[in-house]
């Protein structure tokens, strides 16, 4: 198992912010059956203001680049991901198109960095 950890920040307005959070409850089927298609097994995202934080469990075998070319083919995770735009925006510092950016971890109490 690998673990991941990336963030994005949200528009600052509650109305996207409730709707965002909304969409995430009920969560199209198609995505979450692409999520575990691409070697996803556990998925969690926290909010505090407009900053999310997402924790990504995957299987050994995952990787970003198999993902991105899975969604690239799939019209409904391009429709979901169009969506999910109206309410993100880009990370400082981040590139043209980029969305959640990787964080890279500083601490862990069970193990030496």
């Amino acid at each position: 198992m690998k673990r991941y950890s990336l963030t994005v920040d949200l528009k600052d307005d509650v109305a996207l912010i409730a709707e965002y959070e909304a969409c995430h409850k009920a969560i199209w089927p198609e995505i979450r059956s692409s999520i575990l298609a691409a070697g996803i097994t556990d998925m969690q995202i926290f909010r505090l203001g407009t900053r999310l934080f997402m924790i990504m469990e995957t299987k050994d075998d995952f990787s970003f680049e198999k993902k991105a070319a899975m969604d690239l083919a799939n019209p409904k995770v391009q429709e979901w991901e169009q969506l999910m735009w109206k309410f993100q925006q880009p990370m400082p510092g981040s590139k043209p198109g980029e969305k959640w950016l990787l964080m890279k971890e500083i601490f862990s109490l069970n193990q030496s960095i």
